[in-house]
């Protein structure tokens, strides 16, 4: 497979249309452009990302192939730009908008939401360095269920560390975090950290409109006692504010159990939450 770099619209929108100094951003959206973007600064911004276009061999863009791999009980197909469920469920794939960080998390696409690659390696995240914070909410609803009604009847109770979660069946998720704890019980010293931890939780995300990941019972959420959130160690910061100062207390070595089993930690954020964790298979 052939690929080239090209750089996130955001990178686009944030450096073109905005002023450097105050973030304010024109909010105009266009058919996306990509040659002027200046390379050091988006870099900077940890917005490249792999070509979208198709695959000379199959007509498959990479990251659609890679969600369509990392979903096999969904049996997806791309067809003309969309990602095609077997009921007909089509969800467009890219809607050729280009937008700034804020409306991408706000309306996001398919290729928006793998725009990004997420780092294992990453300790402390770059500027907008936010893999999997954006979702396409109109496919998470599609497998996961559309209202709190549907998304309840496929939770089922997962034994964690003494406490009953619930946790989706769909997609294998809650057999994926049964392996996790089945690991983290290995090592006592960690048993600290699961403590009060939670699970489904049907709400927006602060702030927003749009759903928080909890809603489609495949995220947990760890031991508060010792985590860290931007906000709460950046009071008044807001979604374009750099150098906002980087905090976590969870080991990396449960954080790497949880990847193992493909799950995305939002530690790995540049808007850190070092508390969650989402079962994520298409970025690994």
């Amino acid at each position: 497979m052939h690929y080239r770099q090209i750089f996130f619209v955001a990178a686009a929108a944030l450096l073109l249309g905005c002023n450097h100094a105050t973030g304010q951003q024109t909010g105009q959206q266009t058919d996306k452009q990509t040659d002027t973007v200046n390379t050091a600064d988006a870099a900077e911004a940890g917005l490249v990302k792999a070509d979208a276009h198709p695959d000379v061999a199959t007509g498959i863009p990479a990251l659609a192939q890679r969600l369509i791999d990392a979903y096999p009980e969904q049996k997806l197909v791309y067809r003309d730009n969309h990602i095609v469920f077997p009921d007909g469920t089509q969800i467009i794939y890219d809607d050729g908008k280009e937008k700034t960080f804020e409306q991408m998390l706000d309306n996001c696409d398919i290729e928006d939401m793998l725009a990004m690659t997420y780092n294992p390696d990453t300790k402390v995240p770059a500027y907008l360095e936010d893999a999997g914070r954006a979702r396409s909410e109109a496919f998470f609803k599609k497998m996961y269920g559309n209202s709190e009604a549907a998304v309840r009847k496929n939770l089922v109770s997962v034994n964690w560390f003494g406490q009953r979660l619930l946790f989706t069946r769909v997609n294998g998720a809650d057999r994926q975090l049964l392996k996790v704890a089945e690991e983290i019980a290995k090592y006592p010293e960690l048993k600290k950290y699961m403590e009060q931890s939670s699970s489904f939780y049907w709400r927006p995300v602060r702030g927003a409109n749009r759903l928080s990941a909890h809603s489609y019972g495949m995220t947990i959420d760890i031991c508060t006692k010792y985590s860290n959130y931007w906000l709460w160690s950046n009071r008044g910061a807001g979604e374009m504010t750099k150098g906002l100062k980087y905090e976590n207390r969870i080991p990396l070595q449960i954080v790497k159990i949880f990847e193992k089993h493909g799950f995305i930690w939002g530690g790995r954020w540049y808007h850190y939450d070092t508390m969650h964790f989402e079962y994520r298979p298409e970025f690994f």
